[in-house]
C-alpha cells in the first residue's frame, strides 16, 4: 500500500494525533446531545477538539463537519477514518507517528508469539507493571507456591495445585484475563483467576490462603461446607462445571461444527430408548454415584504478547461508510413471530471444554440379530476400574487372544450369588484390603485399568437388552471407545467403595508412565483426534483408609520440567522415581506432539522475517492460546470476537484489545493454510446491525415490562373482577428473565399444560396445588397475543370467591414478581 496522501488531498489539515487522545476522547460523549458510545466521531481538523454522534443517534458529527468544512473524521471505536469531501475512507498509517501500526519486525526475541525454549512452551509468568524480565526470570520456576489449610481442605488444596499445573488452562486466566467476564454469582471464574496469578506470580509468597475461591465453592455445593474431610475428585468436578457455566459461549455453527454435529447425530439415529441404562462404560453389575465413567454432554485460549492493537484501519476496501447506521431500524416481523417458537437448543463451548472434553462412542450389539445401536457421550474425566487377580488373567488373555473380554467382576465389583456368596465376599474384600497389595496381587498398570474400562460387558441375565428390532429382551454385549480425544486427560482410579455398611479403600499400587501413555488400543475407527499419546502432568495422592487420610499433589513444573511435591503449604522438590511410586488416585495427562513444538518454532522464525508484510491480520487471542499450549489446536475461531455479520458486537467493542493479537500477513497465511477456520480480518468495525438489534430488543423489553405493570396495577385495583386468569408460575419467570435482560431469548409460547386439569365434556381448570398466578383478561390477551400458547384456564367470579385463600396465594405471586420487575 502505497501513501495514503495519494488518495485524500485533505490529509494536511490533520493536527497530531496519538493513541492516547483518541482512547480519552472514546470515553467522553457528544458535546452537542451528550449520547455515549459506541457510535462516536472525533473531528480530526488542527486545533478541533470536537466528538460528535453518529447517525444512530443525531449524526452531529456530520452537522458539525459540514457547518465548519472540517473534512475528515475518525471512529473512536474502530479508529477508521472518513473524508467527507472525498465521501470515502482513507488510511492514516503514516499519521499516527506516535503509535505506528505494528509491522512484522515488531515481533523480537523478547516479544514473539512464543518462545523457542523447550522449556518455555508454555510461558506462564505474571510480570508487575512496568517491569521488564530478563531471560533469567523467564527460567525461573514459576508456580511453586503453597497453598494455606482451611480445616482439612487438604483434598481442595491438591485439587487446585494439579489444575494450576494444567499450562493451558493457567496460561487462559494469566493472558486471557479480559475474557474472563461474567455476572453469574458466585463468580468462582474471577476467585480462580486471582488465586492464578498469586500462585503464578513472581515474586510469589510461599502460600497464599485460597479463602474467596474455598467461599465461592461452598455457596454453589453446600456438601462443601463445614470442616468434614471431601473427595478431591467431587471436588473438581463441581469447580470445573461452575468455572464451564459461568465462561461457556454460545458456538457459532461453522461448516465444519456442521459436519461434526451431523456425524454425532449419525451415530446417535439408531439408539433404542432402552440404552439409556446402558450409557455409562464401566462394568454393568455394581454401580455407584462416585465410581460410575464421569460423562457429561457438552453444553460447551491466548498469546503470552501484548501487542498494541492500536490502529485498527482497514487495509481492504471497506464499506462506502464503516460504521454509520442506515435507516431506523424496523423489528421485523418474523423476529416478532419468532417469539412464539420454542427455543432452539444452542451448543456451548468454555476454555474448560476445549480443554478436558473428549467423546466416547458406545455401542450394544443384540446377540439374536446383531443389530447395533450407538450413542456419543461426552467425557471429562474417565473413572477406571482396578482389577483383581482374577480380572487381569481374563484382561489379558483376551487381549493377548486378540477377542473380547468376557464379562465378570472387575476388581471391585461382583456379581448376585445370594446371601451366603455375599457374606464371603463381603469378608474376603475386608482381608484383601487389610493386606498389602504385593502380598495377594500382580502389579497392576494403568493401562491394565484403561483394559478393564473398555472391555466388552455381557448383558444377560437382570441386564438383558431391551432390541428395538427384535421388539423383547435378548442378550447383548456393550462396549465403547474413545471418538475424540481431550488436550487434557484426567483419570480418576476407583479405589473407594461405599457399601451398605461398610465403607473400604484399594491401596493396589497402580504403574503409571510419566511419558508416552498410548491411547491407540482404545481409539474408535473414527477417531478424529491425531494425536494418542500423552505426557503426565500431575497426581493426586491420598493417604489413608476410606474414613480418613491426607492429600497431597505432585506437579511437573512447565518451566524447569522438575516435579515438586504440593502438600498444603508446603513445596518439596522431588525425584521422578518418588512420583512414579506413588499411589495415585487423580492424574492428569497432556497430549505429547514434537512436531507442535517445531510447528511453533516455525512460526516464530516467521514472525521475525524482516520481509514488510502489505496487511495485518486479527486472530483470535483465545485461539492464539491454543496454538501456544495445544498440541492439536483445531481451525481458527475468531468468531468468538466477531458477531454473525462480521463486525464487533458493541458489548465487546470496548474491551476488544482482550480478545485479538494483531500478525502479520505471512504468519496469518500460514496459520490459515495450515489449521483452516476463520474468517480472515484485516480490519475492526463496531457492527452496526447489532446496535440497531440491541436498541430494538431493549425497546421491545421496556413496552412489554411497562404495558404488564400497567394492566397489572389495573387489576389489582378492581374489587371484584368478573373472571380471573391462571398462568404458569414457570412460565411468568422465564418471560420476566427476558423482559429484565437476564436472558438473551424471549419465551417460548405460554405453557399451562402443567397447572391445567381437564374435566368431562373438555371443561379446563387449575390443578390443586399447581404453581401459577393470577393476571386480568386484557394481561392474558395481551401476553397470548405476543407468545401464543395456553390452554386458557379461567376462574369465573363465584368459584374465585370459594377458592380465595389459594387464588388470593396466587395473586401475590404476580404481585411479588412485579415489585421486582
Amino acid at each position: 500500500m502505497g501513501d495514503s496522501r495519494e488518495f485524500c488531498p485533505h490529509l494536511d489539515s490533520i493536527g497530531e494525533v496519538t493513541k492516547e487522545d483518541l482512547l480519552l476522547k472514546s470515553k467522553g460523549t457528544c458535546q452537542s446531545c451528550g449520547a455515549g458510545g459506541p457510535n462516536l466521531w472525533a473531528c480530526l481538523q488542527v486545533a478541533c477538539p470536537y466528538v460528535g454522534c453518529g447517525e444512530s443517534f443525531a449524526d452531529h458529527s456530520t452537522i458539525h463537519a459540514q457547518a465548519k468544512k472540517h473534512n475528515l473524521t475518525v471512529n473512536l471505536t474502530t479508529f477508521r477514518v472518513w473524508c467527507y469531501a472525498c465521501e470515502k475512507e482513507v488510511f492514516l498509517d503514516q499519521r499516527l507517528a506516535a503509535h505506528p501500526p505494528a509491522p512484522p519486525s515488531k515481533f523480537s526475541e523478547q516479544e514473539t508469539l512464543l518462545p523457542s525454549h523447550p522449556l518455555k512452551a508454555v510461558p506462564i509468568a505474571v510480570a508487575d507493571e512496568g517491569e521488564s524480565e530478563s531471560e533469567d526470570d523467564d527460567l525461573k520456576p514459576r508456580g511453586l507456591t503453597g497453598l494455606k489449610n482451611l480445616g482439612n481442605s487438604c483434598y481442595m488444596n491438591a485439587a487446585l495445585q494439579a489444575l494450576s499445573n494444567c499450562p493451558p488452562l493457567t496460561q487462559f486466566f494469566l493472558e486471557c484475563g479480559g475474557l474472563v467476564r461474567t455476572d453469574k454469582k458466585p463468580a468462582l471464574c474471577k476467585s480462580y483467576q486471582k488465586l492464578v496469578s498469586e500462585v503464578w506470580h513472581k515474586k510469589r509468597p510461599s502460600y497464599v490462603v485460597p479463602t474467596s475461591l474455598s467461599h465461592g465453592i461452598k455457596l454453589v455445593n453446600p456438601m462443601f461446607r463445614g470442616y468434614a474431610q471431601q473427595d478431591t475428585q467431587e471436588f473438581l468436578r463441581c469447580l470445573m462445571d461452575q468455572l464451564h457455566e459461568e465462561l461457556k459461549e454460545p458456538v457459532v455453527a461453522t461448516g465444519r461444527d456442521s459436519d461434526s454435529s451431523d456425524s454425532e447425530e449419525k451415530h446417535e439415529g439408531d439408539r433404542s430408548p432402552s440404552e439409556d441404562e446402558f450409557l455409562s462404560c464401566d462394568s454393568s453389575s455394581d454401580r455407584e454415584p462416585d465410581n460410575d465413567a464421569y460423562m457429561r454432554c457438552s453444553s460447551r485460549s491466548c498469546s503470552p504478547v501484548h501487542h498494541e492493537a492500536l490502529t485498527k484501519l482497514s487495509s481492504s476496501p471497506p464499506r462506502s461508510s464503516p460504521v454509520r447506521v442506515g435507516p431506523s431500524y424496523v423489528f421485523k416481523k418474523a423476529q416478532v413471530l419468532a417469539a412464539g417458537k420454542k427455543k432452539k437448543e444452542l451448543r456451548y463451548r468454555s476454555v474448560i471444554s476445549d480443554i478436558f472434553d473428549g467423546s466416547i462412542l458406545s455401542l450394544v450389539q443384540c446377540l439374536t440379530c446383531d443389530r447395533v445401536s450407538t450413542t456419543v457421550e461426552t467425557f471429562q474425566d474417565l473413572s477406571l476400574p482396578i482389577p483383581g487377580k482374577e480380572d487381569l488373567a481374563k484382561l489379558h488373555s483376551a487381549i493377548y487372544q486378540n477377542v473380547p473380554a468376557k464379562p465378570g467382576a472387575c476388581g471391585d465389583s461382583y456379581t448376585s450369588q445370594g446371601w451366603i456368596a455375599f457374606i464371603m465376599e463381603y469378608i474376603r474384600r475386608f482381608v484383601v484390603s487389610c493386606i498389602p497389595s504385593w502380598f495377594w496381587g500382580p502389579v497392576v498398570t494403568l493401562e491394565d485399568c484403561l483394559a478393564a474400562f473398555f472391555a466388552a460387558d455381557e448383558l444377560k441375565g437382570d441386564n438383558m437388552y431391551s432390541c428395538e428390532r427384535c421388539k423383547k429382551l435378548r442378550n447383548g454385549v456393550k462396549y465403547c471407545k474413545v471418538l475424540r480425544l481431550p488436550e487434557i486427560l484426567c483419570i480418576h482410579l476407583k479405589r473407594f467403595r461405599h457399601e451398605v455398611m461398610y465403607s473400604f479403600k484399594i491401596n493396589s499400587h497402580v504403574s503409571f508412565s510419566l511419558e508416552g501413555l498410548d491411547l491407540q488400543p482404545f481409539l474408535a475407527k473414527e477417531c478424529v483426534s491425531q494425536i494418542p499419546t500423552y505426557d503426565l502432568l500431575s497426581v493426586i495422592c491420598h493417604h489413608g483408609t476410606a474414613g480418613s487420610g491426607h492429600y497431597i499433589a505432585y506437579c511437573q513444573n512447565v518451566i524447569n520440567g522438575q516435579w515438586y511435591e504440593f502438600d498444603d503449604q508446603y513445596v518439596t522438590e522431588v525425584h521422578e522415581t518418588v512420583v512414579q511410586n506413588a499411589e495415585a488416585y487423580v492424574l492428569f495427562y497432556r497430549k505429547s506432539s514434537e512436531e507442535a513444538v517445531r510447528e511453533r518454532q516455525h512460526v516464530v522464525s516467521l514472525a521475525t522475517m524482516k520481509e514488510p508484510s502489505l496487511l495485518q491480520f486479527y486472530i483470535s487471542r483465545e485461539w492464539l492460546n491454543k496454538f501456544n499450549t495445544f498440541a492439536e489446536p483445531g481451525p481458527i475461531t475468531n468468531h468468538t470476537f466477531l458477531c454473525s455479520h462480521g463486525g464487533i458486537p458493541p458489548n465487546k467493542y470496548h474491551y476488544i484489545d482482550d480478545l485479538v493479537v494483531i500478525l502479520p500477513q505471512n504468519v496469518w497465511e500460514y496459520l490459515y493454510n495450515r489449521f483452516g477456520g476463520g474468517p480472515a480480518v484485516n480490519h475492526l468495525y463496531v457492527c452496526s446491525v447489532c446496535q440497531v438489534e440491541i436498541e430494538a430488543l431493549a425497546k421491545r423489553r421496556r413496552i412489554e415490562i411497562d404495558t404488564f405493570i400497567k394492566l397489572n396495577k389495573a387489576f389489582q385495583a378492581e374489587e371484584s373482577p368478573n373472571v380471573i386468569y391462571c398462568i404458569s408460575m414457570q412460565w411468568f419467570r422465564e418471560w420476566e428473565a427476558f423482559v429484565k435482560g437476564k436472558d438473551n431469548d424471549p419465551p417460548g409460547p405460554i405453557d399451562n399444560s402443567k397447572i391445567a386439569l381437564i374435566k368431562g365434556g373438555g371443561h379446563i381448570q387449575v390443578k390443586q396445588g399447581a404453581d401459577y398466578g393470577q393476571i386480568s383478561e386484557e394481561t392474558w390477551t395481551y401476553l397470548n397475543t405476543l407468545y401464543g400458547g395456553g390452554p386458557e384456564i379461567a376462574i369465573r367470579q363465584s368459584i374465585a370467591q370459594l377458592q380465595e385463600p389459594e387464588n388470593l396465594h396466587g395473586e401475590q405471586k404476580i404481585e411479588a414478581e412485579t415489585r421486582a420487575v
